[in-house]
């Protein structure tokens, strides 16, 4: 809805704002300055605040001379699928922007080394949330993970082909519940 498409718009000019005037690399730092400027921006921090959303983000940072990924996430985690397995970089139980009586919270920032062949995941929690199926249930992130494992030795495109049927064929005549994007890089 119209929330969510101010605090996109919001999210996105403090993103590059970090990024490209303050040069800030480190995503925990990045996801630090964009939780400062939407609280200053939407004024959450004022007692007659209207404004109650925040932002669920994955931001990671590769290196790709060592091969090392830096990551940092508000409710949304970051999968690495490596031989078959599933490896979850778990993101902070909160998101970027503040509400009226709490703290501003710090962002954890994760690092791990990547090796050839590791299959990198960001997404949104509108795949998993989507109604569909037999029974009308969400899909779930547990299928959502046997899924991406079955998939992960496809090249790029054939897994996003995949993903793209299977969410099509989930949701069958249902109307589409939210945003849905998985980003998926290959080492």
């Amino acid at each position: 809805g119209v929330p969510g498409v101010f605090m996109s718009i919001v999210g996105f000019n403090l993103l590059n704002q970090a990024v490209n005037e303050h040069k800030i690399t480190q995503p925990s730092l990045i996801l630090d300055e964009m939780n400062t400027g939407v609280t200053d921006t939407l004024r959450q921090y004022e007692e007659d605040s209207t404004v109650k959303d925040g932002m669920d983000i994955a931001l990671c940072n590769i290196n790709l001379d060592t091969l090392e990924l830096q990551y940092a996430g508000a409710y949304n985690s970051l999968w690495i699928v490596r031989n078959g397995e599933l490896i979850e970089l778990g993101a902070n139980k909160f998101p970027v922007g503040t509400f009226v009586g709490e703290t501003i919270h710090q962002f954890s920032n994760k690092t791990f080394q990547l090796q050839k062949g590791d299959n990198v995941y960001l997404f949104t929690d509108g795949y998993a949330d989507q109604f569909g199926g037999e029974k009308g249930k969400k899909f779930k992130y547990a299928q959502l993970v046997r899924l991406l494992k079955s998939i992960c030795a496809g090249t790029m495109a054939q897994q996003r082909a995949i993903l793209e049927n299977t969410f099509e064929e989930w949701k069958r005549n249902l109307d589409q519940v939210d945003d849905v994007l998985i980003a998926g890089i290959r080492i």
